[in-house]
């Protein structure tokens, strides 16, 4: 009113200068007050009611941790679409993935944030995001979260009762061991669905198949667990699972779990063994080598596998159409070589 007074006592030019300096008052005024208030807006909002103590992004069965990138995430932007380029990695391809975010209430409740492919993701409800002062701790509980009655970091997780001494994938004439391959599933995740291209090949074409654990109890006992195609594997009952220290002996039992020499003894050296020397995959000067990845799969048998980049975990030749290339002996015979192009299966029998 006091502004209007004033007004009525001058002229019309210097009025409507009087007027445009009064809506510019009004206007920074309010643009002070709504700084202020954002900035109170941002202090408070990382103090949200739960703290962050994993993150993961895939699927169920094929996930992979991606806690330190969420931290990069959280501290460029306060929401964030989730994208599958966001996270440098597809660890399931063709299927629709999610961010899980597993956190800790106030009362010490655990809780699953699902965001699909797609959806915001909002920092609001997590203490510390933008600051990144979470997730620091050991997390063993995997995609489900932490075991029923334990905390997320506790290291008796991985305390079961039975120590892993192989596991084998197939049927009981046609089967190969995946014991190095279960320990990488185990480190990524507690549980997980059993399906045929976890395993990067197939041992029996045309057949239902099965992963066989066979483990040893604490007195003593061997004992085979069996799990088929579509069944849950859960490493609830072996001992340092997630950590993957077992399996490391030289176990003969095979398929029927029979230890013989008390169950650890050197593999048999035969003259029909499958010996391979090297191995490369790839085009031209774009080679990976695969030697080991092999011989793994081999284990001094014959096999068959599908020519694919799943062989090397990457495409060495994105673009181009590759070749596995296998350079072998049958016991002391002659060096054999054997090739096969990407997208066929490839088969050595001794």
């Amino acid at each position: 009113m006091k502004a209007l007074s004033i007004l009525t006592g001058v002229d019309r030019s210097s009025r409507s200068f009087l007027q445009w300096l009064a809506r510019c008052l009004m206007m920074a005024l309010a643009l002070i007050t709504a700084t202020t208030a954002s900035t109170a807006w941002a202090y408070d909002g990382d103090d949200g009611e739960w703290q962050i103590v994993n993150a993961r992004y895939g699927t169920a069965q094929r996930n992979i941790d991606v806690t330190n990138r969420l931290k990069e995430l959280a501290r460029s932007d306060r929401s964030f679409k989730v994208a599958n380029q966001l996270f440098h990695n597809d660890p399931a391809v063709g299927d629709r993935k999610t961010l899980r975010i597993i956190a800790k209430g106030r009362n010490g409740e655990f809780r699953n944030f699902d965001y699909r492919e797609g959806d915001w993701v909002d920092g609001n409800k997590f203490t510390g995001w933008s600051r990144g002062d979470w997730g620091h701790h050991e997390w063993n509980g995997g995609w489900d979260g932490p075991r029923p009655g334990q905390g997320g970091g506790n290291d008796r997780e991985d305390d079961g009762d039975w120590a892993i001494l192989q596991a084998r994938y197939g049927t009981a004439d046609r089967n190969i061991d995946v014991t190095g391959r279960l320990k990488e599933l185990a480190r990524a995740d507690r549980r997980f669905k059993l399906a045929n291209e976890l395993f990067r090949e197939d041992p029996a074409v045309g057949y239902r198949k099965t992963l066989r654990i066979t483990a040893r109890g604490r007195n003593g006992e061997i004992r085979n667990f069996d799990y088929r195609e579509g069944d849950w594997v859960d490493g609830n009952n072996f001992t340092g699972w997630s950590r993957g220290n077992w399996g490391d002996g030289q176990w003969s039992g095979g398929w029927d779990g029979r230890p013989g020499n008390g169950g650890y003894q050197p593999p048999a050296q035969t003259d029909n063994r499958v010996i391979i020397n090297r191995a490369s995959y790839g085009t031209g000067n774009r080679q990976v080598d695969v030697t080991a990845r092999l011989r793994n799969i081999s284990r001094g048998g014959g096999f068959a596998i599908k020519v694919d980049n799943s062989l090397a975990d990457r495409d060495p030749a994105v673009g181009d159409t590759k070749y596995l290339r296998i350079y072998y002996q049958i016991g002391r015979g002659q060096e054999q070589v054997a090739e096969a192009r990407e997208g066929t299966m490839l088969r050595i029998n001794p």
